[in-house]
């Protein structure tokens, strides 16, 4: 296992280009599985979640082809033969479960095992099965292996009960090979989805609805190959805007993109957070020493962030938020919704310094600006172990993160990226 070892107190500043949407990036090789022609993908980010999934698609009978240098993912599913996701892996990453609609359309059956991925909470598989079965197929549960089979899938209407982001894109993969149409209402329509459908479409697929929450699918009898672009993770972009905002730096992102900005935008004004976007060039601009400010509601009322489904606040930044309210004049409601224990990390913001109280699973209220202190911290999961090292970026002395590897799962290469940009962070084996 390895640690992240941080001296504070240093401005993080310059040029950051972002890498490829880790959530775009992993139903896109899923996806690809449905062609026998080789599928191309473009802007693919070399994180350890990404690696996972090519492995699970060559147990499957895939040829990978993995450039890191060119970022480039070249998959042939020609000679798909298991339908079996090999367990092991698929303990690895949540994601695992998103090879269950293209098999199951392609080969008509699926074997799958409780996914892993990060513990903040219960994340079912309820909404995945339903419409499974509504699509025709037959799903046998062991003990620890589900098992769905059909013939051919036959297009339907289906009401999800949540607006899962993973069941949205498992069962539009798989209705794109159904017989006849197919109408997913309560759909989730967070921009990585709408990246996996324009991937469906150039691959021969009909849909219609994407960026809405009712999606329109008109099966086809086969899907061909293509070549696809990974957006840019917005994620991302805003964990290294925040490390920048909390240490005073200036900072200039590359390759983002700026219709995402104007959903999370509107979340970061209130702490005083300004930056500029040159939507041409696809770039953000955020000045340096920004005044961090709490803007209240009407009638001087404490402001509450929550999460949601997009384009409402998403769950993925609210442990960064919270770093960057305890560097904020003033106090903050968060009212996490999603995931019972996304929250629990605030324990080692606590040690460190931070005004917070945690009023449940579900709620904490933070009161800024709190003098952090390095002392040492384990990462639960991916965001939170970046929230962690922002606060260490911010905090006096130094700070040991353990568990890097949960954050190698959705960051690139941090302590290289971070360095590069002033910081005193590296890795220690």
């Amino acid at each position: 296992m390895g640690k992240f070892v941080i001296n504070g107190r240093r401005p993080v500043s310059g040029t950051h280009r972002v890498p490829g949407n880790k959530n775009a990036a992993l139903p896109m090789i899923a996806a690809s599985l449905l062609a026998s022609a080789p599928v191309t993908l473009q802007e693919v980010p070399d994180i350890a979640d990404v690696r996972v999934m090519l492995q699970l698609a060559k147990k499957l009978g895939c040829v990978v082809r993995h450039d890191r240098a060119t970022r480039s993912v070249r998959i042939s599913a020609a000679k798909l033969r298991s339908t079996r996701i090999d367990h092991l892996l698929a303990s690895r990453v949540r994601t695992s479960v998103l090879f269950a609609g293209p098999l199951l359309a392609r080969l008509g059956g699926a074997t799958i095992f409780p996914p892993g991925g990060d513990a903040i909470g219960h994340r079912r598989l309820d909404t995945h099965i339903d419409g499974f079965r509504a699509l025709g197929a037959k799903v046998k549960a062991g003990r620890r292996a589900l098992r769905l089979e059909s013939k051919r899938l036959a297009g339907t209407r289906i009401v999800l009960d949540e607006a899962s982001v993973t069941a949205t894109e498992n069962l539009m993969m798989g209705a794109s090979l159904a017989e006849g149409v197919t109408e997913i209402y309560n759909a989730a329509c967070e921009p990585h989805i709408r990246n996996l459908g324009e991937m469906l479409c150039a691959m021969g697929a009909k849909i219609s609805g994407l960026g809405t929450n009712l999606v329109r699918i008109e099966g086809v009898q086969e899907l061909g190959g293509c070549e696809a672009r990974v957006v840019s993770d917005t994620i991302e972009a805003a964990s290294y805007l925040t490390a920048a905002v909390v240490t005073g730096g200036q900072l200039t992102l590359e390759n983002v993109e700026p219709d995402d900005f104007d959903v999370i935008g509107r979340v970061f004004r209130r702490f005083g957070v300004k930056w500029t976007i040159d939507a041409e060039k696809r770039t953000l601009h955020l000045p340096a020493a920004q005044r961090l400010k709490m803007r209240y509601d009407l009638g001087d009322t404490i402001p509450r962030i929550s999460d949601g489904p997009w384009p409402m606040f998403p769950s993925d930044l609210i442990s960064i938020l919270i770093v960057l309210a305890s560097q904020t004049r003033g106090q903050c409601l968060f009212f996490e919704k999603m995931f019972e224990s996304r929250l629990y990390f605030v324990d080692h913001l606590i040690g460190m310094g931070a005004k917070i109280v945690q009023c449940d699973p579900h709620r904490v209220v933070v009161s800024g600006k709190s003098l952090l202190r390095g002392t040492t911290v384990a990462s639960p999961d991916i965001r939170a172990g970046i929230a962690l090292i922002i606060a260490a970026l911010c905090a006096r002395g130094t700070t040991e993160i353990l568990n890097a590897e949960s954050i190698d799962r959705g960051y690139e290469r941090v302590e290289e990226r971070l360095s590069a940009l002033g910081a005193d962070i590296k890795r220690v084996d």
